[in-house]
């Protein structure tokens, strides 16, 4: 049987439904990641396009990264909340915020990336997660 999870903004009106398990959990801790999310680092789970299905009203914004790779930014035009992301260094997945899940059995992270942009109070992950600069 598929895995069926649903992500959701805060008032519920933006909503991602995903198909499968995502193919990369990941936590960030770039400054764009922390303005994103409002806290010190980000986490957030890519699912194939094709696995995602999106419904309800988005505002886009778009990010050009130092790299030069363009991102869009959906959110809730609502409550504000961001509940998808695609484009970057992984144009063909759909990034989804872990706490757009509200679901405490999500999949751990396996990478931890920008850590020279960690905090240093932050929380530690484990050894089986791969970590970069």
């Amino acid at each position: 049987m598929t895995v069926v999870r649903e992500a959701a903004c805060r008032c519920g009106a933006l909503r991602a439904r995903c198909e499968g398990e995502p193919v990369r959990v990941s936590v960030c801790h770039c400054l764009a990641c922390q303005r994103r999310s409002g806290s010190a680092f980000a986490a957030q789970a890519r699912f194939p396009a094709d696995r995602v299905t999106i419904t309800g009203e988005a505002r886009v914004w778009t990010r050009i990264a130092d790299s030069g790779r363009a991102t869009d930014y959906s959110f809730c035009p609502d409550c504000g909340s961001t509940v998808h992301y695609a484009g970057g260094a992984f144009p063909a997945l759909i990034a989804i915020p872990l706490g757009a899940f509200a679901d405490p059995g999500f999949p751990p992270p396996e990478f931890s990336v920008w850590e020279k942009r960690r905090h240093p109070w932050t929380v530690v992950l484990g050894d089986d997660v791969e970590h970069t600069d």
